[in-house]
């Protein structure tokens, strides 16, 4: 059974584009009720906003946001982790939750970083490291997540069932997050791309561009799903398709010559180089 979720105090801290998408989703489904939740942004004009649209309590101090939290999702960049633990570390005890989706950031990192704020006091806390993607916003997002040291399997069961809200959740070991980050999370700018082609290709042979951009979409959503649904290879799917001498395999020659696959492998390679980057630049 899924954890009960509705009775805890959750804070969230940087509630922009990622933060916002989780946080309507959990109030939408009833994961956790308006009336204990808090929110923060930078600016006081969108603090403003942002409570009157999702009936929250929606401040620009990150300490006062995290008064009395039970889990504390911290959805602020990589650059500005450090700056806000320590704003927030007085108000972090033993018991809380801290889930962390900056990219980057190692759960090692974010325990150090309490610790030292807190002069060696509350240094056991429960941090769970997290890397959901966009596609969380229509409820088919990808989340990988992975516990930090002193996070205990219902912690995890915690941050599990907060993104099983927005989508699919995965439980994996930190050393892979980058990767994670390389391949789900900069992965629908890469898969916008190739759906965009295919739009523009249906353009050149003749199609309205709304109709090719739907051929495209839906062609693309429906073979993502019949990989999840019937677990088969894509390759083996790609051969049922694939008929002799028919016009796919004339198509699949062009990619092979123009070099897709390796494209994409080095596309994916690249970005999770970046993605071990991010926690050290300012």
């Amino acid at each position: 059974m899924p954890p009960k979720l509705s009775d805890k105090k959750l804070a969230v801290l940087g509630a922009g584009k990622l933060g916002g998408i989780l946080l309507r989703a959990y109030l939408k489904q009833g994961l956790f009720v308006s009336e204990r939740v808090t929110a923060t942004v930078r600016h006081s004009e969108r603090a403003a906003a942002l409570a009157k649209e999702l009936n929250v309590a929606v401040t620009t101090d990150n300490r006062e946001g995290v008064k009395g939290a039970d889990i504390v999702l911290l959805t602020v960049k990589p650059q500005t982790v450090a700056e806000v633990l320590q704003e927030i570390a007085a108000e972090i005890g033993p018991k809380t939750l801290l889930v962390s989706v900056a990219a980057s950031v190692p759960t090692s990192y974010v325990e150090q970083q309490l610790a030292a704020a807190n002069g060696g006091e509350h240094d056991e806390v429960a941090v769970v490291r997290a890397m959901p993607n966009t596609p969380a916003a229509v409820g088919c997002g990808m989340t990988a997540i992975c516990r930090g040291a002193h996070a205990a399997p219902q912690h995890l069961e915690i941050a599990r069932s907060m993104f099983d809200a927005v989508g699919r959740t995965i439980v994996l070991d930190e050393k892979h997050m980058d990767a994670v980050t390389g391949l789900s999370a900069s992965g629908p700018a890469f898969a916008y791309i190739i759906l965009e082609s295919l739009a523009e290709a249906g353009v050149k042979v003749g199609l309205p561009r709304d109709v090719a951009t739907l051929l495209a979409a839906q062609t693309m959503k429906g073979s993502a799903s019949v990989v999840l649904e019937t677990g088969d290879h894509p390759a083996l799917l790609k051969d049922a398709v694939t008929t002799p001498a028919g016009c796919t395999i004339d198509g699949i020659l062009e990619l092979e010559e123009g070099k897709l696959r390796v494209t994409l492998i080095k596309a994916v390679v690249k970005a999770t180089s970046r993605a071990g980057e991010l926690l050290f630049e300012k």
